[in-house]
């Protein structure tokens, strides 16, 4: 079997490295000719998507990409404590998450599908695909085209793969806040705040969140509620602009925020986030969906990485394990739409929680303390975080998540 990926993000090189393992002949087609590794924001890779990884045999890129992150500390605007949470169910040698850069993972991946013998052309743009009785062939920018068996859709929230499958599909859904992000080095804050630990803050005019480096430096992040930025604004406004007008929303705010922006780095500025709570078709005449294309959550949950690297495994071994690929593409929706729905749906709720209300600051601050000790929970999470996709066939039927 011959299979094109279409996305070279972190979907795209997990599931080249999965459906290699299974015997298929993969080629990544990635539009852009080569990712800045620097660019972007950081993210936590949970506990359930390092399993993944190593499955894939690529747990070792994030860990030595990346830093130790074992829980979340949740503060209000004037610096009390609202609640404390893990990030997830330890993996068995002890690894609760890894906090890394985003860009630094696809390309990392991506260089390893490419080293395993995986075909990855960069600079290379599909446009379209016709699905035939022995095959699909997609159509690239330039003109030439590919033949292969199976057309996998890597290429996350604003998915041509999912258009081409579903000309109806409805499009990715604005969730209220825009997202900035960046790094401080050499910060005298990252020996104040406590190791290992993200530091939250339910401010009063936006949701903050920081956290300290080995090296010294502390990597944070600015979810702000407005309309979202549209093209116009974002091309009149540069980073310092944008650094500025930060600085003022988090100025009433206790603790190092304010501080953190004025003195670091703007990596990522002006981002609109999106979700898709449902996605009706994943697949259909030898395409099929993985990750955010399919199942896009807010990133607030957390889980956006990680569920693609499940998907991965699950295609693969569904391809492995199945008699036919249309029974195989059938299998691996079956598999994986109501976890993933469940995640994208608490995402919302997260993020909606970020957007602050009519109000006033101590109701809200009270109300939060309710919610992280009797309703966001570690025990009530562990179905996401705990979960450990298969790699070999179980020998007794899983229990559906939540179970």
């Amino acid at each position: 079997m011959k299979a094109l990926v279409v996305g070279g993000g972190i979907a795209g090189p997990a599931t080249a490295l999965a459906l290699q393992q299974v015997g298929v002949d993969v080629t990544v087609l990635e539009a852009w000719p080569r990712a800045d590794p620097d660019a972007g924001s950081w993210f936590t890779l949970a506990p359930n998507g390092l399993h993944a990884l190593d499955l894939l045999g690529a747990r070792p890129l994030a860990t030595g990409l990346g830093f130790r992150s074992e829980r979340n500390v949740m503060v209000g605007a004037t610096g009390s404590v609202l609640g404390s949470l893990s990030l997830g169910v330890p993996l068995d040698d002890g690894t609760v998450a890894v906090t890394l850069k985003r860009s630094r993972l696809a390309l990392a991946l991506l260089d390893e599908a490419q080293r395993r013998g995986v075909e990855v052309r960069r600079g290379c743009r599909v446009v379209g695909a016709d699905s035939r009785p022995d095959g699909i062939r997609a159509q690239l920018d330039d003109g030439s085209s590919l033949d292969a068996d199976l057309l996998v859709g890597a290429d996350g929230v604003h998915s041509l793969v999912r258009r081409l499958i579903d000309p109806g599909a409805a499009p990715a859904r604005y969730v209220g806040l825009t997202n900035f992000g960046g790094i401080t080095e050499r910060t005298p804050v990252a020996t104040v705040l406590p190791a290992s630990q993200w530091h939250f803050v339910f401010g009063s005019k936006a949701f903050f969140g920081a956290h300290p480096t080995p090296d010294g430096d502390v990597v944070w992040f600015v979810n702000v509620p407005r309309p979202a930025i549209t093209a116009g604004e974002r091309a009149h406004r540069g980073a310092e602009d944008w650094r500025a007008w930060l600085i003022d929303l988090l100025a009433d705010d206790a603790g190092p925020a304010a501080e953190l922006v004025r003195t670091g780095r703007l990596e990522l500025w002006a981002d609109n986030t999106h979700d898709l709570p449902r996605v009706a078709h994943w697949q259909r005449d030898r395409m099929v969906l993985v990750g955010d294309a399919a199942h896009a959550p807010s990133p607030s949950s957390g889980q956006g990485a990680s569920m693609a690297l499940e998907d991965a495994v699950v295609l693969a071994t569904c391809l492995r394990d199945t008699a036919s690929l249309e029974d195989a593409l059938v299998a691996y929706e079956g598999a994986r739409r109501d976890r993933v729905e469940r995640i994208v749906a608490a995402g919302a709720r997260s993020s909606s929680s970020k957007i602050p209300g009519r109000a006033g600051r101590t109701v809200r601050d009270a109300m939060m303390r309710l919610l992280f000790r009797f309703v966001v929970t570690e025990r009530s999470s562990a179905w996401v975080t705990g979960y450990r996709v298969r790699w070999e066939p179980a020998a007794d039927p899983a229990l559906r998540s939540g179970a």
